[in-house]
């Protein structure tokens, strides 16, 4: 399984290690949600909201 993160659009090196401890992670929560059977891509986008920016 492939694992990349990209912040502000500029692909953020991952070695195995923790490529594996994100890819571990994110499977356990996301397999235990009602609705997810099988999947092909899962993508993650998280967003800066306007009001939370000052802090």
């Amino acid at each position: 399984m492939k694992v990349t993160l990209h912040v502000d659009g500029k692909r953020i090196p991952m070695n195995k290690f923790v490529q594996s401890i994100v890819r571990d992670v994110n499977l356990a929560i996301i397999s235990n949600l009602k609705g997810v059977d099988e999947w092909k891509v899962i993508e993650i986008k998280i967003e800066k909201s306007l009001e939370n920016s000052e802090k």
